[in-house]
């Protein structure tokens, strides 16, 4: 492709940067429309009119795909930086009158719900009533693929290997507990050493859920044994199955802190080794944290802290 004469006199539309933002992300035309509600033509249009403008190809068309070029990355940098500053001033300038109002999308695992959400919802309704708040729950990746698509500002789930399209940052470390019912026969936050321990009856959440590829990295390595298995993506249902049956499941500090008492589970710490995760704030590379946004996830990261301490007490470390 020949670079134009004059390229600065063709017509740069937010369209077409956000074309090749979603294409360069979603490695797909195809997915590309899909997630901009386009059609695959008008995508394609897009990409090539700027690439026309420019006087380079910014994707390879390949058999099996697309694949940016050095100049594709380069431009996708400075696109995302471009469309964030446009947002931020967007939003700083709404922000100006003073008060904090326009819609906020949540998403958040079990493992923040149960526990940590009614405080910073009291707080959060009764000081910013003018934000249209919905909270999402769901697992990690499903959030994930939600952020992706633009549905949610943000979501917090567990850490992993980080995707194109977003930006991560640790919002907590936890530590994983062993929860169990009445029948178990532990001692109530007493450390759980598993090495050597019978043989488990287990309910964990699916392969599909980042924490299951720790917590079976952690049996391995260990040495523990597992009698039986079950795999249940249902936090209340396996809260409910654990506390009326000899089976145990492995869950964040978090979620459990309302049942530190005893009254109806055995929660035991993970000890030699101790088991942590860690859990990221996701959001779209291309849109930054609204005002509303940044002051949820204040409030949300005040509330997990405030369980952290209370689990440092109730387990004789503070």
């Amino acid at each position: 492709m020949k670079p134009n004469d004059h390229p600065m006199s063709h017509y740069l539309s937010l369209h077409q940067v956000r074309a090749v933002i979603a294409v360069f992300e979603e490695g797909s035309f195809t997915r590309a429309a899909e997630r901009e509600h386009a059609t695959q033509s008008g995508i394609s249009q897009h990409v090539s009119s700027l690439e026309k403008a420019l006087g380079l190809r910014l994707f390879e068309r390949l058999n099996g795909g697309i694949k940016p070029t050095a100049a594709g990355e380069t431009y996708y940098r400075y696109a995302l930086e471009a469309m964030a500053t446009l947002e931020t001033a967007k939003r700083e300038t709404l922000a100006i009158g003073g008060r904090v109002h326009g819609e906020l999308n949540v998403g958040l695992m079990p493992t923040f719900t149960r526990a940590a959400l009614t405080p910073v919802l009291e707080d959060y309704i009764r000081l910013y009533p003018d934000v249209q708040l919905r909270v999402n729950e769901s697992y990690s990746w499903d959030l994930t693929a939600k952020v992706l698509d633009g549905l949610l500002d943000f979501a917090i789930v567990p850490h992993f290997e980080g995707r194109t399209g977003l930006n991560a940052r640790r919002i907590a470390r936890d530590r994983e507990m062993l929860i169990s019912g009445k029948r178990s026969g532990l001692v109530n936050l007493q450390p759980a050493r598993l090495a050597g321990h019978r043989p488990l009856k287990l309910v964990l959440p699916s392969r599909q859920n980042t924490r299951r590829r720790t917590i079976d990295g952690y049996l391995l390595a260990n040495g523990i044994a597992v009698d039986s298995l079950l795999e249940m993506d249902a936090m209340i249902g396996t809260l409910e199955f654990v506390a009326s049956t000899d089976w145990m499941t492995v869950l964040p500090a978090l979620i459990c802190r309302n049942d530190a008492d005893g009254q109806r589970f055995i929660i035991n710490p993970l000890a030699d080794p101790p088991l942590h995760v860690d859990f990221v704030l996701i959001e779209p590379a291309r849109t930054p944290l609204s005002l509303q946004a940044r002051l949820f996830v204040e409030r949300l990261e005040h509330q997990v802290a405030v369980i952290e301490q209370d689990w440092r007490r109730l387990l004789g470390e503070a």
